[in-house]
């Protein structure tokens, strides 16, 4: 038999309470009784936004108003190629309602992994939950400086960050226990995740949401070094260190350098283009890193990526 391919077009639908839509596939369907993100294949001549404006409109008699590039994603079923190309749309007209008699269900996005999705769909419910920016702390520096940290972090919460991560290397495991505490109950307070670049063990021994990974200790990483119920985040530089991460299992990845950074002078960026190129190579998230700036994240959606990431730029 013969392989076939098809592209899709799917939509993270998202409501005023940052809540996600979700519909039920009938039960006499492949996968029958799964949930998964609306959509639907492209028909001849179609831009992915034109095709995904009719299947919402069939299937949910609403119309997108707002939407950009999501997440890419490649699966291959046992004779078929599928290439699903998943858009957020965060404003649109109309009421969404199951217009071809599916159930719908409007989903907290903590809550998305608690339902069953096609396998294809494992991807855009990690890429559902994560925001457009991930926020990397400065050097804290030494326990004398930590209160002026501490209130920048809070002032950064408060503009609405709401995935961190604590990046201290000059800290002993003792001094970055303690720092991290204080980190995690401010996030806590803020409704903010935080994943901390440190070693695993120290993750699940302080309760926090997660662990990101260097280079050095992704390279040192043969297996997900948490439960699936927690972010496992990675830097890469190249598209070896990106297959490593997605072998492991990675929730996510930053790709760095994009643009040239004060911190790396001499360093050139590798460009949006091959950003792209990595993205597409990508089966997970993947964030830019390296020179970004706020109201980049147009350029990192438009070339493939998650959102930016960054430290200076989004700090306080």
């Amino acid at each position: 038999m013969s392989e076939s391919s098809c592209q899709v077009a799917a939509a993270v639908i998202e409501n005023l309470r940052g809540e996600i839509l979700l519909a039920r596939r009938a039960e006499h369907l492949d996968q029958g009784g799964l949930w998964e993100f609306p959509g639907g294949k492209l028909e001849p001549g179609e831009t992915v936004y034109q095709g995904l404006q009719r299947e919402l409109q069939e299937e949910l008699g609403i119309t997108i108003r707002q939407a950009h590039p999501l997440i890419r994603i490649p699966w291959q079923y046992p004779t078929q190629h599928v290439l699903l190309d998943v858009w957020r749309v965060t404003a649109y007209d109309g009421e969404a309602h199951g217009a071809e008699g599916q159930p719908i269900a409007w989903v907290a996005q903590g809550a998305l992994p608690q339902y069953p999705f096609p396998a294809a769909n494992r991807a855009i419910v990690t890429a559902a939950r994560l925001p457009h920016r991930y926020h990397i702390t400065p050097d804290p520096g030494k326990p004398q400086a930590w209160p002026a940290f501490l209130q920048q972090l809070e002032q950064t919460l408060a503009g609405g960050a709401r995935l961190i991560q604590l990046r201290a290397k000059a800290l002993d495991e003792q001094q970055y226990a303690e720092l991290a505490g204080e980190v995690l109950g401010r996030c806590r307070r803020y409704g903010a995740q935080c994943l901390l670049n440190a070693a695993a063990e120290t993750v699940l021994a302080l309760g926090a949401d997660g662990v990101h990974l260097d280079s050095g200790r992704l390279r040192q990483t043969s297996r997900r070094p948490l439960p699936e119920q927690l972010w496992v985040a990675a830097s890469c530089h190249t598209l070896a260190e990106l297959r490593q991460a997605m072998a492991i299992g990675a929730s996510f990845a930053l790709m760095s350098p994009v643009k040239a950074t004060a911190s790396h002078p001499g360093v050139a960026g590798i460009g949006w283009e091959d950003f792209a190129t990595m993205a597409e190579a990508a089966a997970i998230p993947l964030y830019a890193l390296g020179g970004m700036e706020p109201g980049d994240e147009a350029e990192a959606w438009q070339h493939g990526g998650q959102g930016i990431a960054a430290i200076r730029a989004l700090w306080g």
